[in-house]
């Protein structure tokens, strides 16, 4: 008895399958008392196909499988193959003589790389997490305060006395549960964990759309480390990689001696960035496969949101190519048509089916409406990545704080579009890697100035109206630049400015998730005023954040140069006491303790158009925060 019903066969011709993987793959089964495993795989322009394994020597062509009508799907039911055997299909093409080896599209499971054979596996995993399920639309809604450790899982702690080997997911749990806790950050966002033959891709070459890597562990394994995070009230965040998929021979490309999953012209079909296919979104099965890979992490395995990756490159049929090497669309523009309307029905199905998730787009242009609904026109993500911000922040720090009055409007600039999407701002592990060095080593000046401008640079960007992700390693200042080989800088946490700088950033998550004025309006105009935004020859800047109904706000201003600043006046809205909750020069962060002595009175003095002022000492290369309450 199939798996497949008439039913799965037309949706899945239609691109509207979304549950694929309980058809295609293999699935161990008893049927009439016989125990064995079910098969089932797509290769329309196939001769013949055959599973082979370590059930049958890696036979070729003993065990065959048998066409499931005129849908492309080969299945057959196999005796005797159970859970945990090795196996690939041997597929025969109509075409060339080609004859290949394919690991399975679907698999649960594979074999720990070099080695590339899929497993039979089941997912049976007794998960404890319902109160966080049931909880976590609220933790992850853009009035929520979201602060994003992302976390390459190979690299982040090693065992150099074991050599060198990375943790398992089992192992990694507490570890890692226990530092997010102690740092204060909301979620954890992991690079792919998804199966990939190269490990130096970072996972962003993936093979396996339905597997986790098998390098930590199993899937159980990776169910373990997802559940105990969100035990311990912490969200996970997985990259997915939709964009591309590698040119292995085993895996997805030429599938069936056609190109099946990718387009056939390079024009459309190859990404030179990348040396790697791109799917075809207009091919109703691909879209039915990766829809049913979105929804596999996010039912399976309780991800609470998907970050998907180079949506540019999705978006623009001339992403990256010169005139000559792109076909336009049929109106003959330059827009992805079938990725659009791709990315449209991925946001619009995983919301309906999960409302309690966010979508997460890295979009690097100015594309209209990426985190609006599709009802509106928009591509319907939760939130975008503010790759602007990123890029003019950075850009303005690493200049010598002599010139940086010349630069103002590097820090300006963001307000004008702040709120045309809702943006999480990135400080990213693609900006600590290829000699583009470690967010430290950016920074201008001595040794003193570094970790100065450092603390500088996290108390703005928590300041800033958004949601927050830093790359792990930057919370502590790690010198190198990132490598995949090698764990973090651990060692680093016995010097003082290192572990000052850690200290800080675990204080700027508790107060940007303790103070309302900070996060509940990151994405409305409505939380965000500026009281100086134009003072560029004293390299200050200064803003107000606001709660909902303006019950509290909060004053941050900001010193970009290493002069601190005495009797330093901004205008305030409110008359009374302003408590100093937060100030980035503190001793306990590796600073010089200049202050206001826990806050002060504002003064009947009009300022800035507001009718009181503040008369404050601002430290040198230093933040501080200011709260004011309706109580």
């Amino acid at each position: 008895m199939s798996l497949l019903t008439d039913h799965d066969l037309y949706l899945f011709n239609e691109g509207s399958h979304l549950k694929l993987y309980e058809r295609l793959g293999s699935h161990t089964r008893v049927i009439e008392g016989t125990e064995g495993t079910n098969f089932a795989v797509w290769a329309p322009d196939a001769d013949k196909v055959f599973v082979m394994g370590s059930f049958n020597d890696w036979d070729k062509t003993s065990l065959q499988l048998y066409p499931r009508g005129q849908s492309g799907i080969w299945e057959g039911f196999v005796p005797t193959v159970r859970h945990g055997d090795a196996y690939k299909y041997h597929v025969v093409s109509r075409y060339h003589g080609y004859n290949v080896d394919k690991a399975d599209p679907f698999a649960f499971h594979a074999e720990t790389p070099p080695r590339t054979a899929s497993i039979i596996w089941n997912l049976d995993y007794e998960w404890h997490d319902q109160d966080w399920m049931s909880s976590r639309a609220k933790r992850n809604s853009v009035h929520a305060p979201i602060a994003i450790y992302e976390v390459h899982l190979g690299s982040w702690r090693r065992i150099p006395e074991d050599n060198n080997r990375w943790l398992s997911y089992r192992e990694i749990a507490p570890k890692l549960t226990e530092y997010v806790q102690e740092m204060g950050f909301t979620h954890v966002e992991f690079l792919p964990l998804t199966e990939h033959p190269f490990y130096g891709s970072w996972g962003y070459q993936t093979t396996g759309y339905f597997a986790p890597t098998s390098r930590y562990g199993t899937p159980q394994d990776l169910m373990y480390l997802i559940d105990y995070l969100h035990r311990h009230e912490i969200a996970v965040i997985l990259d997915w990689v939709p964009s591309h998929f590698p040119t292995d021979d085993w895996a997805l490309g030429y599938f069936d001696g056609t190109h099946l999953y990718e387009h056939s012209d390079p024009r459309k079909g190859i990404h030179k960035d990348w040396d790697s296919y791109i799917f075809n979104y207009g091919r109703h099965e691909v879209r039915s496969f990766l829809l049913s890979s979105a929804m596999f992490w996010l039912d399976r395995y309780h991800i609470d949101g998907l970050r998907v990756d180079a949506v540019a490159s999705m978006l623009y049929l001339d992403y990256s190519r010169k005139e000559g090497e792109w076909i336009p669309n049929v109106y003959g523009g330059n827009e992805n048509l079938d990725a659009i309307d791709f990315l449209r029905r991925f946001n619009a199905e995983v919301y309906r089916d999960h409302p309690g998730i966010q979508t997460i787009a890295e979009e690097s242009t100015a594309w209209p409406m990426v985190s609006r609904p599709t009802y509106v026109g928009g591509l319907g993500f939760g939130f975008k990545w503010d790759m602007g911000w990123m890029h003019d922040t950075l850009q303005y720090m690493s200049h010598d704080s002599v010139y940086r009055k010349y630069h103002h409007n590097e820090l300006t600039f963001r307000m004008l579009y702040a709120f045309h999407e809702n943006f999480i701002l990135p400080l990213s592990h693609d900006e600590v890697v290829h000699g583009k060095g470690s967010l430290l080593g950016k920074m201008p000046g001595d040794r003193w100035q570094k970790f100065a401008n450092m603390r500088l640079l996290f108390s703005y960007m928590y300041a800033q109206p958004a949601k927050k992700l830093l790359f792990m390693g930057g919370e502590f200042g790690q010198w190198a630049e990132w490598s995949h080989d090698n764990s973090l800088e651990w060692h680093l946490l016995q010097y003082d400015s290192h572990r000052g700088l850690q200290k800080l950033v675990a204080a700027l998550n508790r107060t940007y998730r303790h103070e309302r004025a900070l996060h509940e309006l990151d994405c409305d105009p409505a939380g965000f005023e500026w009281i100086d935004g134009s003072d560029s020859q004293q390299s200050m800047l200064s803003f107000m954040r606001k709660s909902k109904g303006v019950d509290e706000i909060i004053a941050a201003v900001f010193n970009f140069t290493p002069v601190p600043r005495h009797n330093y006046r901004v205008g305030v809205p409110r008359r009374g006491y302003w408590r100093e909750i937060f100030n980035s020069d503190s001793k306990e962060y590796g600073g010089a303790d200049f202050g206001n002595l826990g806050g002060t009175d504002a003064q009947d003095v009009a300022w800035h158009g507001k009718q009181y002022s503040l008369s404050l000492i601002v430290p040198p290369l230093g933040a501080v925060l200011f709260k004011s309450s309706n109580e």
